[in-house]
């Protein structure tokens, strides 16, 4: 754009963590390629940092950084926020949209806390709020929400959307090894926090869920409505029956369109070895998205890092100088649909229980009684050796049985595994797990 006269659109960065030290240096490095994009010339006015005296990457231009962050805010058109966490953040967003600025952040804590609110002060402050970045890194999938089939009805939305809890589960299941060895290799190389609660209780890819369900269905979803459980309990010993079964192990994060509501949950699920999501290896991320015209369509690639977040945060910012200099807006929703959120035990699903039993004639059959009296249908019974040492002349004969239902109400499949494990004939439930279906 040599020679050129181009409009400036001025942007102020809040935070120089990872992210937002990479999103310096390639608004740097490649401002001809973004401004050719853009239509504008985007210039970094300053960086907005807790204590300015910290150390920095050499990349980063000192004469930038500031712990002005009001100051700063009242000069841009566009801030990027970076911060992480709820506040100040979310003070910040608001006064951007007071001064007419367009915002982009990748915090998605702060959005599946207050998403609402945020998105709706943008609307009455006629800017916009963009946050690719919020879900899973470089991938695309709110661009395709929000976008590509805005024109579509979805039906569901499934992924992998936290690269910590995919990499543990993905070597426990390729090396055999158990959760706590695993978890404490990935906190070696930097794939896991110190403290990785977020990450193994589920909280960040529910936090992801409520965004990606609130977009897919036009509705509200906070985070208090996504049923979580994280992958601690995952044992060896469960990731060696689903391979035995033909599944593996991974931490899906669901939302789905029911004829009453929105179901959304995260947890440990069952991904039958020929669906898409069990060929995703590693740190990387992927989501499934179900629509009715456009069918089953798959966004994939890194879903964390420096680089590839920082690589959705420019994508967005150079939309919104797009849309800063020639006119027009992000999409938003004017009217929201407002589907109501199904409680967990509302939710239907197909169910894979573990169970050590009595070995005798006629237990199949007690067992199977108990699933028909909650109105839960088997679709397959697997039995092998419970694996303990008994004498041949054991009073009590044990095996193992792994009982895989049809699509059942939840409530239905708790009330069958209540019984079971008051029954006489039933040792021990050792695990509970969602299927999903290829």
């Amino acid at each position: 754009m040599e020679g050129e006269s181009v409009e400036e659109v001025r942007v102020a960065l809040l935070g120089c963590g990872t992210v937002g030290t990479q999103v310096a240096r390639l608004l740097a490095q490649s401002s001809d390629d973004l401004a050719a994009r853009a239509g504008a010339r985007l210039r970094l006015i300053g960086i907005a940092v807790r204590n300015v005296a910290s150390p920095r990457d050499p990349a980063i231009d000192r004469s930038l950084l500031t712990d002005d962050a009001d100051a700063l805010i009242a000069q841009a058109d566009i801030v990027i926020e970076l911060m992480g966490g709820v506040e100040p953040a979310r003070s910040y967003i608001l006064e951007a949209f007071a001064h007419g600025a367009s915002v982009v952040t990748g915090n998605k804590a702060l959005l599946a806390a207050h998403g609402p609110e945020l998105y709706e002060a943008a609307a009455r402050a006629d800017v916009d709020l963009y946050y690719e970045a919020a879900v899973a890194g470089a991938v695309p999938v709110v661009y395709g929400l929000r976008e590509s089939l805005t024109g579509d009805r979805v039906t569901a939305v499934l992924g992998i959307v936290n690269g910590t809890t995919n990499y543990i589960l993905d070597e426990m299941t390729e090396k055999g090894l158990d959760y706590d060895t695993v978890l404490a290799e990935a906190q070696r190389l930097g794939y896991a926090e110190a403290d990785p609660s977020a990450d193994v209780d589920g909280l960040d890819a529910a936090a992801k869920c409520a965004i990606l369900a609130s977009l897919a269905f036009h509705s509200r979803v906070s985070l208090e409505e996504v049923h979580v459980h994280g992958i601690r309990d995952v044992t060896a010993e469960v990731i060696a029956t689903a391979k035995s079964s033909g599944y593996v192990v991974k931490l899906i994060a669901s939302a789905r369109r029911r004829p009453t509501g929105i179901e959304v949950h995260v947890g440990p699920t069952l991904v039958p070895l020929g669906h898409p999501l069990a060929a995703v290896h590693g740190s990387f991320n992927a989501v499934v998205i179900e629509a009715e015209s456009a069918g089953r369509l798959m966004f994939y690639g890194r879903g964390a890092g420096g680089a590839p977040t920082a690589s959705a945060v420019l994508s967005d910012v150079v939309a919104a100088a797009g849309h800063k200099v020639h006119g027009g807006h992000a999409p938003r929703e004017l009217i929201y649909a407002d589907l109501p959120v199904l409680p967990p035990e509302e939710s239907l699903g197909s169910f894979q229980v573990e169970m050590v039993v009595q070995d005798y004639v006629g237990v199949l059959e007690k067992i199977s009684g108990v699933f028909a009296a909650h109105n839960v249908s088997i679709r397959a019974v697997a039995q092998r050796s419970d694996g303990r040492d008994e004498p041949d002349d054991a009073a009590e004969k044990l095996c193992r049985l792994t009982v895989t239902t049809h699509e059942a109400v939840q409530k239905d499949l708790e009330l069958t595994i209540g019984e079971l494990r008051d029954s006489s004939f039933v040792v021990d439930v050792l695990h509970v797990l969602r299927v999903e279906e290829s």
